[in-house]
This record gives structure tokens, sequence and C-alpha cells, in this order.
């Protein structure tokens, strides 16, 4: 890899990842699907959200392997999910074979 394209896939990681999700899939021996699992949750929270993209790092995923997966909001992700009523948003995502997919469902508050 030339350093041109590794500085460009640095600047990708750093814009897409929060340091704890780029430190947890680098551990692993390929990391690459791990990153592709994230992103894809990723997108399909602020899907969930019913938002367009605001920053990338205000939707954290933590978790994975042993320890379950968890979805941590923050900046204009909080806000609206606070907006909305949101309470939780649950995920699931999984990797194999060059393929990842995940599924967020946002659950909102019962409004009695």
């Amino acid at each position: 890899m030339t350093s041109a394209a590794k500085k460009a896939g640095d600047r990708f990681l750093n814009r897409v990842f929060t340091h704890r999700e780029i430190n947890f899939c680098m551990r692993r021996r390929d990391p690459w699907p791990c990153l592709a699992a994230r992103f894809a949750a990723k997108e399909a929270v602020f899907k969930a959200l019913g938002t367009g993209l605001t920053t990338w790092h205000d939707v954290e995923v933590t978790g994975g392997g042993s320890h379950p997966v968890q979805v941590t909001l923050s900046g204009g992700a909080a806000l609206h999910a606070g907006a909305e009523k949101i309470t939780v948003v649950l995920l699931s995502i999984a990797h194999d074979r060059g393929r990842a997919v995940a599924f967020a469902t946002a659950v909102r508050q019962e409004v009695k």
C-alpha cells in the first residue's frame, strides 16, 4: 500500500469511526470485517432514527464477540432521539465472507 493510500485510509477510519471502535477492530487478526459490520451498523442506526446522516461519531457501536453489541448516541443523534422520544436503539450485526449486515430498531417511549 502506498503512503498516500494509507493516509487516505486513515482519514476515512478517523472520520467514520471513534477511537474505541478502531481500537476494538484493529485488535482482530483481520480488522476489516469488524469495521465493515460497524459501518453497516451506523448506517442502520441512522435509518432507524429517521435522520439523514449527521456525524458518524454521533453513533458509537461497542461490544461484539463475547460481549453484547450496544449503541451509544451523542451529539445530533442523541438530540434527535430525545426529541422523537426514542429510549433505546436495539442492534444486531454480523459479518461473514466479505459481507456485513446490520439491523437497528429504534424503540420509542410509550405514550400514555
